[in-house]
């Protein structure tokens, strides 16, 4: 093969490998994503007990090819598992990815600053430089009056040297020459020197006004953008030609949630009880929610959603405890409620109120609130658009009102205190979407105090305490005169009896339900016997006996109780 076969071979490598190169980089740069940033708008909030679902849209245009569509200014507490992404025109979504980014430090460019911002620094510049062009002129008016000075002291006349030692004459002339013009000199020096220090303080000014207009990128809207980290959504999508299009967003944030709150309302005339149904919404994601629709759900996407798994049991060995903190959880549940009573100052009088009536005319967000069932939970929609600013500040949301069904009777403890309470009996709570929580209790008006609402416990009624009726009068008294010790060898016997009075002094008849108690033995030969309960519901297990009673108006009622204890007479027993 001869040298020009050689260089035509050679050439044709390298045309070949040059071609190689540009479709490679050709491929790389069109399958390359394009970073394009993308402001969105939040359009819908689901908050969740624990957290929410944000919903979010972006509008994006891009070219045939890959392309990043970069969602900035999204919360810090995103949960990035949570991401879920759809899009329109048929768009390829390949990836989706949380992330946050700092912007590198940008050098300050005049050319950047706003126009009011340059013209002010051009003014502070001349002025400026006015300043230092007063200085060096002043500067050259001391440097001759100095040299002046310098002159006149280190002349020989001044110093007594020459013909001024020879004649008074002269060397009068001389003094009178110094003190005249050295004190001008020093005249003119500090008028120089004090004008010059202020026009340096005015150069100082000048100075300092400059580097804050310079500096102007260190704050305001250039220091959020340059300090704050800016935390994103990336979503990686491929498109065959070129569109505009949509992306929707959905996605989970910590630092938000909703209590529950409710109100209880009812009164002497009504067989119902109004419920308010009250959401406490909160949030601090670090973004505002700005005019979106809300909805709060009764679902925990952090609460543990792994059903339980049981292992064998293997006698001998240690055995293996599953998440031992449900047994905890279950216990809490199924707490009984605690009522506050009312503080006699607020008790309303059981009699008929007449009261100037007003037409309320008013709507609420219950109005525009719709409850979607799910599985496992309840979602209340709200149809109306609400602010949530992120300042973790609680906002009341109202998201149901419903009349439920309740049954009003009487509840009194004679042993306990001599009065009845009023007791509202609400049944049929699982099909209100309740969760645990506190609720205010309103009863013909008047606040009435606290209790708490908890549907885990497994009661399909629900007990509310209204408050004393002071027209019914109950009365306990222990008989004195039938109480009985037998002493039987080494035991003794105790009867103890007691009467129990019930009075209606109301206008109509009423339910009451009366308990008292025996005492119970957990120890052997301490035996206790009930003798009379008045036809009463005995608890064996907790020696506590309830009457149902049916009370006229007017009408008076007596309750016998009767017990005998029989204990060794050496062990002392307090039997009443």
């Amino acid at each position: 093969m001869n040298r020009y076969h050689l260089d035509l071979y050679g050439e044709i490598k390298v045309m070949k490998l040059f071609k190689s190169i540009f479709i490679l980089l050709f491929f790389v740069s069109s399958s390359y994503a394009e970073e394009i940033i993308k402001d969105s708008k939040i359009k819908q909030v689901t908050v969740f007990l624990k957290g929410a679902q944000i919903n979010r849209e972006a509008k994006f245009t891009v070219k045939p090819g890959v392309h990043e569509i970069i969602i900035s200014g999204v919360s810090q507490f995103v949960d990035p598992r949570s991401i879920q992404v759809r899009g329109t025109n048929e768009i390829i979504i390949l990836d989706s990815k949380f992330s946050n980014y700092y912007p590198s430090p940008e050098e300050q460019e005049i050319s950047k600053l706003p126009k009011e911002i340059r013209l002010r620094i051009d003014g502070v510049k001349d002025s400026i430089k006015k300043t230092q062009y007063s200085i060096a002129d002043i500067n050259s008016e001391l440097e001759v009056l100095n040299a002046s000075k310098s002159i006149i002291l280190n002349n020989g006349a001044m110093r007594g040297q020459g013909k001024v030692n020879d004649s008074i004459q002269l060397l009068k002339e001389a003094v009178e020459y110094y003190l005249e013009r050295v004190s001008k000199l020093n005249k003119e020096i500090n008028i120089k020197n004090r004008k010059k220090s202020e026009i340096q303080e005015l150069q100082n000014e000048l100075q300092a006004r400059l580097n804050k207009y310079l500096n102007y990128s260190n704050n305001k809207g250039f220091q959020d953008k340059n300090n704050v980290p800016d935390y994103r959504i990336t979503v990686t999508i491929s498109t065959d030609k070129a569109i505009t299009g949509y992306l929707d967003l959905n996605y989970i944030v910590s630092n938000a949630g909703w209590t529950a709150q409710y109100d209880l309302r009812s009164s002497a005339e009504s067989s119902k009880i109004n419920l308010n149904y009250k959401a406490q919404v909160y949030q601090n994601t670090g973004i505002d929610w700005e005019n979106i629709k809300l909805s709060v759900s009764t679902n925990d996407p952090y609460k543990n959603k792994t059903k339980p798994e049981l292992s064998p049991w293997l006698l001998g060995a240690q055995p293996f405890n599953y998440r031992q903190k449900q047994s905890s959880q279950i216990q809490d549940s199924e707490k009984r409620l605690e009522y506050n009573s009312a503080m006699e100052s607020q008790q309303p009088q059981m009699n008929d109120v007449v009261a100037e009536e007003r037409n309320f005319d008013y709507a609420t967000s219950v109005q525009h609130t719709q409850v979607v069932q799910h599985m496992i939970s309840a979602e209340f929609k709200i149809n109306l658009p609400y602010t949530i600013k992120s300042n973790g500040e609680k906002h009341m949301v109202l998201v149901k009102n419903e009349d439920v069904d309740a049954n009003y009777v009487y509840y009194t403890v004679p042993k306990i205190e001599s009065a009845a309470y009023l007791v509202a009996r609400i049944t049929n709570l699982e099909e209100l979407q309740l969760i645990p929580a506190n609720a205010t209790i309103f009863f013909d008006g008047s606040y009435m105090g606290e209790t708490y609402i908890n549907p885990g416990v497994m009661d399909d009624t629900l007990s509310l305490s209204l408050g004393k009726d002071p027209n019914i009068i109950v009365k306990r008294t222990f008989m004195k005169k039938k109480y009985k010790e037998k002493i039987i060898g080494n035991d003794v016997e105790k009867t103890s009896t007691y009467q129990i009075e019930i009075l209606n002094n109301k206008s109509k008849d009423i339910q009451l339900i009366v308990q008292d108690q025996i005492p119970i033995s957990r120890k052997e030969g301490i035996e206790v016997v009930a003798e009379e309960i008045s036809k009463g519901e005995l608890n064996e297990t907790t020696g506590i006996i309830e009457w149902k009673l049916d009370v006229k108006s007017k009408d008076k009622q007596l309750l016998d109780l009767k017990y005998t204890v029989k204990h060794n007479k050496s062990e002392p027993l307090v039997v009443r």
